[in-house]
């Protein structure tokens, strides 16, 4: 038996312009959309991966969680991060579509990351491996 990640979570203060922003700009694909009250059960999954991890756009109505992303964008630090074949690329590209960046793109080693803003009280890393 072994535990499987089927779905994550970004806490947002906007599902409607969350699900614009990371599907019309990120380039995920709506998956679930499902009145839950108040709220929707809203899913994305990759382009690529219809039936891989989901992520969640969760309402951010807990007062925690509205503490929680404040801290984590006050000192500048991304809630999670998401792979790309290429930074640079994925860079350019998102800011010819107007997205604010807090980092651009840094080689670290192994790894290329950049730090976005995901216009919902986010901050976002893209990363890739060359």
């Amino acid at each position: 038996m072994s535990i499987a990640i089927t779905t994550a979570s970004v806490f947002v203060d906007d599902q409607e312009r969350a699900l614009a922003f990371y599907t019309d700009i990120l380039g995920f694909i709506k998956k679930t959309d499902v009145p839950t009250g108040e709220y929707r059960w809203l899913t994305v999954v990759g382009r690529d991966a219809q039936d891989g991890v989901e992520l969640l756009l969760e309402p951010d109505a807990h007062p925690a969680s509205k503490v929680f992303k404040a801290a984590l964008v006050e000192d500048g630090i991304p809630l999670t991060s998401f792979g790309v074949e290429d930074v640079s690329a994925e860079y350019e590209r998102l800011l010819a579509l107007g997205v604010r960046f807090t980092q651009p793109p840094v080689d670290m080693g192994p790894v290329t990351t950049a730090v976005l803003d995901d216009t919902c009280g986010n901050l976002i890393q893209i990363a890739s491996m060359p």
